[in-house]
């Protein structure tokens, strides 16, 4: 390992992120020992394996995380799950406190020099009652991109006309979603024929009509000649 210190040039509310983001990460983290946030006094080796993944949404950023000495017992009692598998859940609980936004599928591999880059947030996960770290997370913040220079407005031509037309006969996968859960790893290894999940909506309630991963409606389930259709009730606006 080797000593660290927080980089000074880091502005107090991407710390201040950082931490509170490693806090919801310490509570989801499949660790055999409950973790608390600490100062990153040291960082691991280079060679030691990483798992990052981006945000975009409301705050733009990209999680590191390097918990392999915290999880491994747990992932190895799993078995036949990756490392970035297993702390999909935790690092979804962490980009939940940077507000509204995707996260990007989990990479891992060494983490390098990347937790020693100035532009990084780091903190540790340490043993409760202990200062040794047995993870590290890392958050680094993007900047949000400047707003667009203002273009003036141009009547559509016949050749967008056109082009829109080549487009109209372009297949889109639309998906009807009624409802999501979160489970731990364990329940998910655990499930079988006949297991009952309880979704985050009610009965009755609308389902969400996804044109490639993007809510464009919403409407009710019904029944077509036996098979399942969507009956649209909302228009989802742009805004939202």
């Amino acid at each position: 390992m080797s000593p660290h210190t927080t980089d000074a040039t880091l502005a107090p509310e991407t710390v201040q992120l950082a931490q509170s983001a490693a806090a919801e990460l310490a509570r989801l983290l499949p660790s055999t020992v409950p973790l608390d946030v600490a100062p990153a006094t040291t960082l691991p080796s280079a060679e030691v394996v990483a798992v990052r993944a981006a945000f975009v949404g409301a705050v733009s950023a990209e999680l590191v995380l390097v918990a392999d000495q915290a999880v491994a017992e747990a992932v190895a009692q799993a078995g036949g799950i990756s490392l970035a598998e297993a702390l999909r859940p935790a690092l979804e609980a962490a980009a939940a406190t940077l507000g509204n936004g995707v996260l990007d599928t989990a990479t891992s591999g060494p983490v390098g020099a990347d937790l020693a880059a100035p532009d990084l947030a780091v903190v540790a996960l340490a043993a409760q009652g202990t200062s040794a770290p047995q993870a590290w997370f890392g958050l680094r913040v993007r900047t949000a991109p400047g707003p667009l220079p203002h273009q003036r407005t141009v009547a559509p031509t016949a050749d967008l006309h056109r082009g829109l037309r080549l487009l109209q006969d372009v297949e889109m996968t639309l998906t009807a979603e009624i409802g999501r859960t979160r489970l731990p790893v364990r329940q998910v290894l655990e499930l079988v024929p006949g297991t009952v999940l309880e979704l985050d909506r009610a009965a009755g309630a609308p389902a969400d009509v996804m044109v490639n991963g993007r809510l464009v409606a919403r409407g009710e389930v019904v029944v077509v000649d036996e098979e399942y259709g969507i009956r649209i009730t909302e228009i989802v606006s742009e805004s939202l």
